[in-house]
């Protein structure tokens, strides 16, 4: 029986071993290619399953923290070659509950193990540094020490890569985890749950409970046991986690929404410039907190990009992600099938013209085809909104400053990029642009794991993801002062 056939009825993990819920109660878990299926049965945990995970993670961390950065490589280690053996099931697993397709399922099972390996090696090194004392007989140092029991909050889009992002590091610098999957890809979760469980990890360092967040996830943060939480989701949802923590001065790593632009210059070249858009624009559906929504165009070059990006829509394939031929598959289910296609009929209403794409309605998935809308105004809220589907607004422009004014007109700052051979506008737009990334002749979902990930303005608040700072969040720095 193959994977999309099984119908298993799913525990929660915690503790080291795989319990139900304590009411007893369980959701379903739709494909969303196919209206009305159901690919697994999960734990509708209440704050109590939470509540009996803190409590063993807090329990773990008392000896877990005492072990050495060799012993938790080893650990980690395991899972990464776990993770790298079963990359076909897990693919298969992400593109069932999520609906992209295969290959990009795929891309993210790489993405995990490219960024995993990089936080393994790079935790060797991790360590406190020595400063000088002012007095001759004091010497000083900083010292880093592990945090607690760290909430980790997870999204659908990436239900395994920015899992892993958040929990590996956290993990190799001694800390223990609760672990909330998304709702809408609890399957994911739970399969990452079974390679830490075979791997060996010690009970109650990783606990992973299911549920709605509406119900549990408030039990992760306002718990004063949780010294952090690492949440990525909407910027509406963030700012509620941020508002309840601070109650307890719990540490925050929020990664949030994104209104991402591509600037395309006169100079650009037109088909690298099309072939980064459709990229970011399309692939998981536009479901990236990085893809890019806005595409802003010099005039000059306007009606020639504009005329190779609608042949590429109209040339891509939407369907079944499991298919190997596909595209592009659904958006992740009803919720934003429908807010997508509310957004996209707003759009029309106010006089946005739609050049590419289609009134949705496919009967048997939730499919919503590349759509592109031009005459796109800034008061509009195909502008403003973060849509979080493959829609593309476009506006042109004049001048480099009327761009960057362009793309600046935002509450978010996560993402950008910018199309050209000039090296003078690239070096304005890199100082100009208002957002955690900018990207130089790259798509704007493009990253790599020695540089940190996170957004400004409304994209996100505390330290980024990745890089130095993606260990650095885990860790309280003590300051160390030594006579004698």
């Amino acid at each position: 029986m193959s994977v999309a056939e099984k119908i298993e009825n799913y525990k929660n993990f915690v503790n080291g071993k795989w319990t139900g819920s304590r009411n007893g109660a369980t959701f379903e878990n739709e494909n969303p290619a196919f209206r009305g299926s159901n690919v697994g049965v999960f734990q509708s945990s209440t704050p109590e399953d939470v509540l009996d995970a803190i409590t063993v993670a807090d329990h773990a961390y008392r000896t877990w923290k005492r072990t050495s950065v060799a012993e938790r490589q080893g650990y980690i280690a395991e899972f990464l070659r776990l993770l790298k053996e079963n990359r076909e099931e897990l693919a298969r697993i992400v593109t069932l509950e999520n609906g992209k397709t295969i290959r990009e399922s795929r891309a993210e099972v790489d993405s995990a193990l490219v960024e995993g390996s990089y936080h393994l090696n790079q935790v060797v090194t991790f360590s406190g540094h020595v400063g000088p004392g002012a007095f001759r007989d004091i010497s000083t140092y900083v010292q880093y020490q592990p945090l607690g029991v760290v909430g980790v909050i997870s999204p659908w889009n990436f239900p395994m890569n920015v899992m892993s992002r958040k929990t590996l590091p956290a993990l190799l610098t001694g800390n223990t985890v609760v672990f909330k999957p998304a709702t809408f890809t609890p399957w994911s979760g739970v399969f990452m749950a079974q390679l830490f469980e075979r791997a060996g990890l010690p009970a109650g360092v990783f606990n992973c409970v299911t549920g709605l967040g509406s119900k549990i996830g408030n039990a992760i943060v306002d718990d004063p046991r949780v010294r952090a939480i690492t949440f990525t989701g909407s910027t509406e949802v963030g700012k509620k986690i941020q508002v309840r923590g601070s109650v307890n001065l719990t540490r925050m790593q929020l990664e949030l929404g994104g209104k991402n632009a591509v600037i395309v210059m006169d100079d650009a070249d037109i088909t690298e410039a099309v072939g980064a858009t459709v990229t970011a624009a399309f692939s998981n559906g536009g479901q990236w907190c990085t893809s890019t929504s806005r595409v802003l165009l010099h005039r000059d070059i306007a009606r020639t990009f504009l005329d190779a990006l609608c042949a590429r829509c109209e040339k891509m394939t939407v369907g079944d992600g499991i298919s190997e031929t596909v595209d592009m598959g659904p958006v992740a289910g009803p919720q934003q099938f429908d807010d997508i296609s509310k957004a996209i009929k707003q759009a029309q209403a106010e006089g946005a013209k739609m050049i590419a794409g289609s009134a949705p309605g496919d009967p048997k998935g939730y499919f919503i085809r590349p759509t592109v809308f031009t005459g796109v105004k800034t008061d509009m809220a195909l502008f403003r909104d973060e849509i979080f589907g493959p829609v593309l607004a476009v506006c042109e422009f004049s001048s480099l400053d009327e761009a960057l004014e362009l793309a600046n007109n935002s509450i978010y700052g996560l993402s950008s990029a910018i199309f050209t051979k000039n090296l003078a506008n690239a070096r304005k737009y890199v100082d100009g642009i208002e957002a955690g990334l900018a990207h130089v002749n790259i798509h704007t979902g493009y990253k790599e794991p020695a540089m940190p990930f996170g957004g400004v303005k409304q994209s996100g608040a505390g330290l980024p993801e990745n890089s130095q700072t993606g260990l650095e969040f885990f860790v309280d720095q003590k300051a160390v002062y030594m006579r004698g």
